[in-house]
This record gives C-alpha cells, structure tokens and sequence, in this order.
C-alpha cells in the first residue's frame, strides 16, 4: 500500500499498566493503512531533545514501529517508548538540551517553536498523545498551533475530563482491592485499624471505587477534608462491629484534614508544577492510634499502615486495561482516517465516543460529592444503578 504519511505516537507522565497495549493496536492499525509509525520516546522530551540534521543519532529520541516491535511489547505493563514529564512550553534552562542552548537563555523557556520545527523535520503529519491532562494540556498547545492531535486519556487517577475512563484505573482499582483485601490478615490478626493510602492527588476514584466494592470501610478523599476524630469514632466502631476486630480505610495521597494541607515528601516540583504527594497515611496512622482510646473506653489501638504506592501501576494490565486501550487505539485511527483532529477519544455513559480536546483544559474532573460521597459516613453512596454508566461514580456529567 502507498505510504499515506507518517503518524507519531508518545506516551508522556507516570506509567501504568495498558499503554502498550494502546502503542499496538495504533501501530497495527496505521500500518495496515499504509501510514509509517514513529514512537517518540520519553514524552514530549524527545521531542525537544531531537536533533534536526541529516545524519544525527536520534535513536534515543525516536524509534520507528514496526508490528513485531509492537506485538512483543502489547502484552506487557508499562511503556516501551518510556516517558517523562517533561512540559516543553515551561522548559528549565537546566534541562534545554545542547542544540538548543543558544536560543532557550531564559529560567523557563517556551520550547514550543523548537518542537514544531522538530515534528516538521520527522515529516510528523499527526500526532497521537496518550497521558493524563498534564501531557494532553500541552497536545493541545500544539493544536492550537496546527498541529493535527488525536489524544487517548491515560492516568491512575481517571481524572481526564471528557471521559468517564482512562487507561490504567481498572488495574489500579483491581490490585488496589486485591493488594487490601491480602492486609487484611494482618489487621486481623493483630486486632487493629488498617490504613492504606492510594493513588489520587486532585480526585477520589482510587479510594471510592475499591471502598464501594467493598475493600474498605470508610475512604478519605481530596475533595472533602476530614475531621480526624470523627474518623477514629467511625474506624472504632467499624473494628468492634467486626469478628476479627479491625477495621480499614483508604486515603487518597492527596487527601487532607481539615485546617490543613496537603502533605509532600519534599519541595522540589515537576515542570508542571507538582510536588511528589505522600505521607497522609503515616500522619493519619499515628493520630488516630493516639485517639483511638478516647473511643474505645481508655483502651489505645494499633495501626498497620501501608502506602501502596508504584504496586499498583507496576505490571501487566488486567482485562479491561487490554481491551480499552486497543478500543482507544482504533478510536484514534478512525478520527484520522476521516480527517479529524483535536479530539479526545472517550467513554461516555458506557459507549466510546470522542470530545474535543479543548475540554483538556476547560475544567477539572473530581469526585461529585453531593451525588458520590457522604460526608458524614465518609463512604460513597449511590441511590440506584438503573440506567447509570458503567463507572457510576466516575462519569464525567
């Protein structure tokens, strides 16, 4: 088949489980078509590190796909092509690669005019950028500068607005069920509160969706700040209701108490301007153990504390993290074989779809607290399941 242009694919923030999947089914379907496949590797870095002359080594940049490339990567977890988080609009001088020295002298520099000249010198017609809306915000920048941009949501957080799912929240929710439900012999065994923090800077759904399928007893989530000794009431009510006397809870990392912050493991933040979350558990742990006795007739209870961090981003996808990323991948190629660009491939009340990729930066997409979460209980709550999308509580409406 005539070679009908060159398509782009990079994958850019955390990993999860279900990229490569996404990598192939694109590859497979594009070259089928008659298009060539380049894989930009490391995000959006390799397209400001690459060297636009005849002959230069950009083998650490980009890489050229080819079905036996992608057919032995679409069964494993992770990202081939690797990743960053790199934002070439907000570039650190520290960071500017060499070539480019010359003309990026400020603290932070707008790379962007680099990165279009670059996408010019790959023969780059369209690009197809799968991340969360971190990576997607500056996809569409460069829509905005003419770039033809198809983008797949991907993020542990399923907080892409536009979707009700992105690639990687099933394996994250189903090894976050998995991964308490194993502590619980723990908790049990020892008679204390179990205390587990997820994934979740911004938004709730790694906390809410395992408590609804029952992993924990109460969840915490950025959304809502918490009042801690409500908390300790309702875990020492939950530890004495059950027979092996323990109790569980999951806290989103970026889940606060009331009056306070988030909390982060240091100061030093990303090129998007996000400082590493962690440590709510451990804070959370040593207070409620310390007020556990004021509930609990003067007697102190013990806490297993565990953060699950990167074990649920590690590893091969589960089903549905197969299967929806080679949906969005066919998705992407649909929108481009009848001339779209600029749109976001989606789930929309259980049915793929597609939005425009203006939504990316349009609004945040967080927990509804007045439908999703009781306040008081400090538990999901759902009225009826009729007629509701598939992921109730992470529909996007």
């Amino acid at each position: 088949m005539a070679n009908r242009g060159t398509i782009g694919i990079l994958t850019g923030g955390g990993d999860v489980p279900g990229l490569n999947p996404a990598i192939r089914a694109i590859t497979i379907r594009a070259l089928r078509e008659g298009y060539r496949v380049l894989g930009i590797r490391r995000g959006w870095a390799g397209l400001v590190d690459l060297v636009p002359e005849q002959g230069a080594d950009n083998r650490n940049n980009v890489q050229e796909l080819t079905e036996e490339i992608v057919n032995r990567a679409g069964r494993t977890g992770g990202t081939f092509l690797h990743t960053s988080r790199t934002r070439p609009s907000h570039l650190p001088r520290a960071v500017v690669p060499d070539h480019l020295r010359d003309r990026y002298t400020e603290e932070i520099n707008d790379a962007t005019p680099s990165v279009l000249r670059h996408l010019e010198h790959l023969g780059m017609e369209t690009l197809i950028a799968i991340g969360g809306d971190d990576t997607l915000s500056y996809a569409h920048r460069l829509h905005t500068e003419g770039v033809k941009v198809v983008a797949i949501p991907k993020t542990m957080d399923n907080d892409v607005p536009g979707t009700d799912y992105c690639i990687g929240f099933s394996t994250c929710v189903t090894r976050t069920i998995a991964l308490t439900h194993g502590l619980r012999t723990s908790a049990g065994s020892h008679e204390r509160f179990l205390i587990i923090e997820v994934f979740g800077r911004y938004a709730g759904f790694t906390a809410l969706l395992p408590t609804m399928a029952g992993a924990a007893d109460r969840c915490l989530i950025p959304e809502h700040p918490f009042d801690l000794d409500h908390l300790t009431e309702l875990m020492v009510y939950d530890r004495n209701r059950h027979p092996s006397r323990y109790s569980v809870a999951l806290i989103s990392e970026g889940a606060t108490i009331e009056g306070g912050d988030m909390r982060f493991e240091g100061q030093e933040a990303d090129q998007f301007g996000h400082r590493k979350l962690g440590g709510i558990g451990d804070v959370v742990s040593e207070e409620i153990k310390n007020r556990s006795a004021k509930f609990n007739n003067g007697h102190r209870i013990n806490v297993v504390n565990q953060r699950l961090g990167y074990l649920v981003r590690s590893g091969d996808p589960d089903a549905m993290d197969s299967i929806v990323p080679m949906a969005f991948g066919n998705l992407a190629l649909d929108l481009l074989l009848s001339g779209k660009s600029g749109r976001l491939v989606s789930v929309r009340n259980g049915a793929y779809d597609n939005v425009p990729i203006d939504v990316i930066t349009g609004r945040k997409k967080v927990v509804d607290v007045q439908r999703h979460y009781n306040t008081d209980r400090l538990r999901p709550i759902y009225h009826t399941f009729n007629r509701q999308p598939v992921f109730i509580m992470t529909s996007d409406v």
